[in-house]
């Protein structure tokens, strides 16, 4: 099999820069901190020396203090309320996003009936995911601290790639709390082709599938000569590991006759355990069996692959739809790369190999990959390899609400960032002030099918008449893929910028099910939009009409009044109906019509100025 050649000079002290800068690898499950060390990327292991991971889960004990890691797991069987797992499926997230999967966690969650980020509670304190992830970070941040004997300010921090704006600005804001300066957030497979690809001389195609304990997703990348191009991004931010243990755990309990609602908590926390260690002793072994009181769990390699399979073919869709929005095909890749310690899983590789029709590449601990890319994004920022140009793009269109919740797009998905692109509005109604700018993220035609960011108003413009102020509506995404948006009048220079930071982040549900339904919808939403399109037009020209004869009453006929008056009453009724073609019709009629008319009274205008004055 042909291998991705890494160049990394081994032996070289790199000290050109006076500060280290550290790459984290964040995970649902496991959680590690890598550095780059004589020029290469070497992963931390703790005091004990034993292993790079920390398991991502707090524990609070019964005098408040807190448990991560390997000791906070320990305590995940005898104390479950207390302890939290997985929080890095609830960043940026609301209730509303997890109410169908509360019953997943072990600790409490409340429903606080709002879209602001969902709580957990804890005894009889209350914590957000960023707040518990912040102590995980800090965990990371003591483990290299005391590796290096000095102390780290700066990181790297790695995400999914189709974690949305929200998710994304939770894990910086994480790494706030913990005490670090987060330079940038880089997707996970984008560090994991970093790992493998450094270097290289060439140009190559390659996938990189990444799934984890938490999260899936699929990148297209051409890797040439040091720049790393992300072609195209797909993926479920509720979907990995945890779910295979799930669909083990269901089992056993419909197997055993257990009801889950009426087992007790501490219990199921020890199957959920149980059904990890059988998925991962069954990646070597054929059987798995052990009994607990009057109870025997069991299960087959064939029947686990079995339960998993549906959950493996999700992800083939994605990739599906990540090689269709990079125009290609299986045969176009140079290589597989795996990434996440769920991609150990036999029946995952050999589904992966078969859908791309090649070996997949797996050399390097995909537990650690993602981690060692970051510390070398990390060792990019701090000036100690100019070589390498990370060009990431954007999961999910970005845009604003205009006339009938009309979304119009500004910033297409799988655009490149960083980028800004601005486009220009203007007023619908004669001396408007106040103008509302939502933005809205997704690929349906109108706003109510997608997922709202946020909005502001633009104050205080000059009166004019609808139509003369231009509103210049600009999109900034940072290095990071966090929005911000700027609206200016260029006519008065009123401006205001802000960074769009929302209070809830999309679903699973609605970050997979936006692209399918732009796919499914499609002939639908062309045929909405082409009729509100065709309703807007007509009540901006009624107004106009309405305007022009009560200011040009004088010069027109009683007969032109009339039928002005006429074609007008027909657009309104036109509008009201749903035949878009109709309503054109009758604009077009209403134009032709009242065209010369226009221009009667323009050169009526005209005279009146020139009266008196000299060409």
């Amino acid at each position: 099999m042909a291998k991705i050649p890494i160049n990394i000079k081994k032996g070289t002290v790199q000290k050109t820069s006076s500060e280290i800068i550290i790459g984290i690898d964040l995970g649902t499950t496991n959680s590690l901190v890598a550095y780059v060390r004589e020029g290469n990327p070497v992963a931390v292991r703790g005091q004990k020396g034993k292993h790079t991971l920390v398991p991502s889960i707090v524990h609070f004990n019964a005098d408040n203090e807190v448990l991560v890691g390997d000791a906070a797991k320990a305590k995940l069987i005898a104390d479950p309320a207390n302890t939290i797992y997985s929080v890095k499926r609830l960043m940026g997230k609301s209730y509303a996003d997890i109410k169908d999967k509360h019953q997943y966690f072990g600790y409490q969650i409340l429903d606080d009936d709002t879209e602001s980020l969902v709580k957990i509670r804890v005894k009889d304190k209350y914590y957000t995911p960023i707040s518990l992830s912040a102590e995980i970070l800090k965990e990371l941040k003591n483990r290299i601290e005391e590796e290096l004997d000095a102390p780290v300010s700066k990181a790297v921090i790695t995400v999914p790639a189709y974690f949305n704006d929200a998710q994304r600005q939770a894990t910086r804001d994480a790494g706030k709390l913990a005490g670090l300066d987060v330079l940038r957030i880089i997707n996970e497979p984008t560090a994991a082709s970093l790992a493998y690809g450094l270097g290289q001389q060439g140009s190559q195609t390659i996938a990189v599938y990444d799934l984890g304990g938490g999260t899936f997703d699929i990148s297209i990348l051409r890797i040439e000569d040091g720049i790393f191009e992300v072609l195209s991004t797909h993926g479920d931010t509720f979907l990995g590991g945890d779910d295979f243990d799930k669909a083990i755990l269901d089992y056993w309990l419909e197997k055993n006759g257990i009801d889950p609602i009426n087992k007790d908590n501490t219990s199921n926390q020890g199957l959920r355990l149980k059904a990890e260690q059988a998925k991962k002793w069954l990646s070597q072994n054929d059987n798995f069996q052990e009994s607990e009181q009057d109870y025997v769990f069991s299960l087959s390699k064939n029947k686990f692959e079995e339960l998993i399979r549906p959950l493996v073919e999700k992800t083939l869709d994605a990739c599906r739809l990540a090689l269709k929005d990079a125009k290609l095909e299986q045969k176009d890749l140079d290589h597989i790369v795996m990434v996440g310690g769920s991609t150990r899983v036999p029946l995952v590789k050999r589904a992966v190999s078969d859908f791309f029709g090649k070996p997949v590449f797996d050399q390097l601990d995909p537990d650690e990959v993602v981690a060692l890319g970051a510390a070398i994004q990390a060792d990019v920022l701090a000036g100690n390899q100019k070589d390498v140009l990370l060009l990431d793009i954007t999961p999910l269109s970005l845009g604003i609400e205009t006339m009938g919740g009309l979304m119009d797009t500004i910033i297409p998905r799988n655009s490149k960032v960083p980028t800004k692109v601005g486009r220009q509005y203007t007023t619908s109604i004669d001396g408007q002030k106040n103008l509302k700018i939502a933005v809205y993220q997704g690929e349906r035609d109108l706003v109510e099918h997608n997922r709202k960011l946020g909005e502001f108003i633009l104050r205080n413009i000059p009166p004019m008449p609808a139509g003369i102020p231009k509103i210049e509506v600009h999109f900034i995404i940072n290095a990071d893929g966090i929005l911000k948006v700027r609206a200016k009048e260029l006519r008065s220079g009123l401006e205001q910028t802000i960074d769009i930071k929302p209070t809830y982040g999309i679903s699973e549900e609605d970050m997979a099910r936006m692209l399918l339904d732009s796919i499914q919808h499609a002939a639908e939403d062309m045929n909405t939009r082409a009729l509100l399109e065709a309703r807007n037009e007509a009540k901006y020209l009624l107004l106009s009409a309405d305007k022009f004869l009560s200011q040009n009453a004088g010069i027109l006929s009683e007969t032109e009044k009339a039928t002005t008056l006429s074609l007008a009453k027909n657009l309104k009724a036109m509008a009201a109906e749903a035949d878009k073609d109709a309503i054109n019709k009758a604009i077009q009629e209403l134009n032709e019509f009242t065209a010369p008319l226009a221009h009667r009274s323009m050169d009526k205008t005209i005279l009146e100025a020139m009266k008196g004055k000299k060409v």
